[in-house]
């Protein structure tokens, strides 16, 4: 699933050619659990509409326009959001059942171009928002992991007893981080990810939040991590995948210690961490 990296990958490739075009045409596949708006109404409301920002928070992107209206997008697990020539988009649309959303674009110069969103799966999610209203799974949600404070971790854990490892993939505690990005910076912050969330003290919670900025940040440089779907907007996959120190690999070397990584369940998702740096 596409995590805080690879959905700002997204973001940020995509705002280029989004931002300040209006939408001429919307193109949606029939109504599915994809479209928390009914298609139909979602082509209502978006259709002359101009983009005017594209923002992300977490694992979700917010489309604004010049009605104050948003569009909330999910990249789900396979959801693929990208641009393209309009003679690209009739073809995909004409050969790819898993194209559930359209957008012609046109530029103040005239220029046309197609945003599409793409879903194998089809656990994405697109809904439209009326001005002034907040999504109630956004409301849901705790700050952004490249904005939270140590101080705002320190007290989010403060009741918890669960593993922090599962702490960590609490959208309601932080927003954005999943199983990859959890693993990498607990690592890096030397914290055992079977340990009791409201254990950390203060001090930790900064060094773990330093952890976080740096993993997550570095992933985005990186183009985001690209295990078997993922794609940036413009079709390049992502290489963070090969500097990992511990995710998905189960049995080799520590990069620090050369101790084999180890792998447990928490929560129901594999969990990899070195036992002599993570003690």
């Amino acid at each position: 699933m596409p995590e805080l990296p690879e959905v700002e990958v997204t973001r940020r490739r995509l705002a280029p050619a989004w931002i300040g075009r209006r939408i001429t045409r919307v193109v949606t596949g029939p109504p599915s659990y994809f479209f928390l708006t009914r298609p139909d109404l979602l082509a209502a409301r978006l259709r002359g509409r101009v983009t005017t920002d594209l923002t992300r928070h977490g694992k979700y992107l917010l489309a604004a326009f010049d009605d104050g209206s948003r569009l909330l997008c999910h990249l789900g697990m396979t959801g693929q959001l990208f641009t393209c020539t309009s003679a690209e988009a009739r073809r995909w649309l004409g050969v790819d059942p898993h194209v559930h959303l359209a957008l012609a674009l046109r530029d103040p110069a005239g220029a046309r171009s197609s945003l599409l969103f793409r879903d194998v799966r089809k656990f994405g999610k697109v809904q439209w928002l009326a001005p002034g209203v907040t999504a109630e799974r956004l409301a849901k949600m705790g700050p952004d992991a490249l904005r939270i404070t140590p101080r705002a971790l320190h007290e989010a854990l403060a009741q918890r007893g669960i593993p922090i490892k599962t702490a960590l993939l609490d959208q309601s505690v932080l927003a954005g981080v999943g199983n990859i990005y959890a693993d990498e910076a607990l690592f890096l912050a030397a914290v055992p990810p079977t340990r009791p969330a409201r254990t950390l003290s203060l001090a930790e919670c900064e060094t773990l939040v330093r952890s976080l900025r740096r993993v997550l940040q570095a992933a985005i440089r990186a183009g985001g991590s690209t295990i078997s779907d993922f794609r940036g907007a413009d079709g390049a996959p992502g290489s963070y995948q090969d500097n990992h120190r511990v995710y998905g690999r189960p049995g080799l070397p520590c990069p620090t210690c050369g101790t084999p990584i180890a792998r447990v369940v928490l929560a129901q998702r594999s969990t990899h961490f070195c036992p002599r740096c993570q003690r």
